[in-house]
């Protein structure tokens, strides 16, 4: 009998990825990791049986929330990147040599140690770069004390359940603008908004009493079902969201960094949001 692994995240929609060889399913102390290969997706890894990144088009998701945002600054040197037990974040991030140092915060040690293992393709050298300061810890409570202070601060959090849900708070994402310098940038996971409105209006109700300029921005990975995927986008710098094309693209040769999905021009566009999500986050 064929193997399958079912993501019941959503009430009415069910999807399935065939699973053509199991390679690893344990509890954690926050979560049950499962690791499977899948001849379309690659290595495909699921917390709670809900699919949170795959070898084939993790790029898509992990490109758009880090080079958007650090691109856009300018001149970001202090990241700091709440989540991301995968590496893959921390991967993108620190490709920009000109930033200088990363903070991740990751709750769960275990989801760091399976991904050092067992995605290799993803994480790549990000956890050996000297760069990188990996603090395992709840990222709620660390932005609530901490006295580091960043350019720009990504959360790549998994969806509001469970140890996730205090990161898709009000007095969260205020920490985290305590955080951050002059002109800083915070950039959010607000998944499907067809399907997960309430993840995107929710934290765009407390990003417009937070920051002069509050939007969202969008991206398509087909392993995130239901539509386009929104990224929550909050800063006091109302000029940031407004840098041009030929600036981006300068920006961008600058760095030598190559990419598979974003450009500058997808940068641009990523803002221009159908109706049905401008009428969601007015």
């Amino acid at each position: 009998m064929d193997a399958w692994s079912e993501e019941v995240l959503h009430d009415d929609l069910r999807i399935k990825i065939r699973i053509d060889r199991l390679l690893f399913d344990s509890k954690t102390e926050h979560q049950r990791l499962m690791l499977f290969e899948s001849a379309t997706f690659g290595r495909v890894l699921t917390l709670d049986s809900v699919v949170q990144t795959t070898e084939s088009d993790e790029f898509i998701y992990h490109e758009m929330m880090a080079h958007l945002p650090i691109l856009a600054h300018g001149n970001a040197k202090h990241v700091l990147i709440v989540g991301g037990g995968d590496g893959g974040m921390a991967e993108e991030v620190l490709k920009h040599d000109s930033v200088e140092r990363v903070t991740m915060v990751e709750i769960d040690p275990g989801v760091v140690a399976f991904s050092k293992k067992y995605l290799p393709d993803i994480c790549k050298g990000a956890f050996d770069d000297a760069r990188l300061n990996l603090v395992i810890a709840d990222g709620a409570k660390f932005v609530a004390g901490t006295d580091e202070r960043f350019d720009v601060a990504i959360i790549d959090s998994t969806d509001p359940i469970g140890p996730a849900e205090v990161l898709f708070t009000e007095a969260f994402y205020g920490n985290v603008k305590r955080c951050l310098n002059a002109g800083g940038i915070i950039a959010t996971q607000n998944g499907v908004p067809f399907l997960q409105s309430d993840e995107l209006t929710g934290t765009l109700a407390a990003f417009r009493k937070l920051f002069r300029d509050a939007t969202c921005y969008l991206a398509t990975v087909p392993t995130y079902v239901g539509g386009p995927m929104a990224f929550g986008w909050g800063s006091d710098d109302e000029t940031l969201r407004q840098i041009s094309e030929e600036t981006l693209t300068e920006r961008l040769e600058a760095s030598g960094i190559e990419t598979r999905y974003y450009t500058p021009a997808v940068h641009k566009a990523a803002f221009a949001l159908p109706p049905y999500i401008q009428d969601m986050i007015r």
